[in-house]
């Protein structure tokens, strides 16, 4: 059974023994906070590490506390936030024919894919609504088709200062500014950065999954931090958002009261 959320990350003899984190968080939003080397990073690793591990290989030590008891698990997905040029020549050579050489580019490749696997999804549930005879079919057929179209729109708005469009008709992402077409690769780290959340917030379908990012206003400009957690909620109001941030931008827009900072998850003995 998979569960909705996570309700607490509990980490034993964090950072050589001197400290045990308990995390209680909430179904929506939670924002870990607090300068560069105090350990967020190091609690979202943990803690997606044991998600990630099969059951048998949990973590020492890492407990975490989902939402129904009976599930052995989430659905996730995890966003990094450097853009680190790729140095496994392996890797490169799989790729040589799409110039991907960062990190964010492998991301963006893997969700094209993701995309791609979406909109036959879409397809197939518009299919299954007329088939079915019901009543609401249509309407219901065209919130589905929406959704597409209300990414596609919010990417727009995003990119309109660079007059960067998505090119509508192509099955897979793709811009066009000023006359040329451009692949997502080519597009700015901040830009990148932006495509892949909100990418990754409408592949999800509108399903229950936890979307675990650690620093995502690194490369993104103020007013997209701001925007940012609102965005993912358009998508998908079904996502359990757990982010760190050393940069209080992030959580403006209404969104303070699900800020907890690193040393009030530190349980003192």
């Amino acid at each position: 059974m998979i569960a909705d959320y996570i309700k607490c990350i509990e980490i034993d003899a964090l950072w050589n023994g001197k400290r045990h984190i308990k995390w209680e968080l909430r179904p929506d939003v939670n924002i870990l906070s607090g300068v560069n080397g105090v350990g967020k990073s190091t609690i979202l690793n943990h803690a997606v590490a044991t998600l990630l591990s099969h059951r048998r290989e949990k973590q020492e030590g890492v407990r975490i506390t989902l939402s129904n008891e009976d599930a052995d698990g989430v659905r996730l997905d995890v966003i990094r936030s450097f853009d680190r040029p790729i140095v496994h020549s392996d890797v490169l050579n799989q790729f040589v024919e799409t110039k991907i050489n960062s990190e964010l580019d492998l991301q963006l490749y893997q969700l094209q894919r993701r995309y791609l696997d979406y909109q036959v999804n879409a397809s197939n549930r518009i299919v299954a609504l007329f088939t079915s005879g019901a009543p609401d079919a249509q309407q219901q057929a065209q919130l589905i088709a929406g959704e597409k179209a209300h990414f596609q729109d919010l990417v727009d708005d995003l990119f309109s200062e660079t007059g960067k469009k998505i090119i509508r008709d192509r099955n897979e992402i793709f811009f066009v500014q000023m006359g040329e077409e451009l692949p997502p690769y080519k597009l700015s780290s901040g830009e990148k950065q932006m495509l892949i959340i909100l990418l990754t917030a409408l592949v999800e379908n509108r399903e229950h999954y936890v979307l675990f990012m650690d620093e995502p206003e690194i490369s993104l400009h103020v007013d997209w931090q701001q925007r940012l957690i609102a965005l993912i909620r358009d998508l998908n109001p079904n996502a359990q958002i757990i982010l760190t941030t050393h940069s209080p931008a992030v959580v403006m827009d209404g969104w303070m009261d699900c800020v907890t900072d690193v040393e009030d998850v530190i349980v003192h003995s």
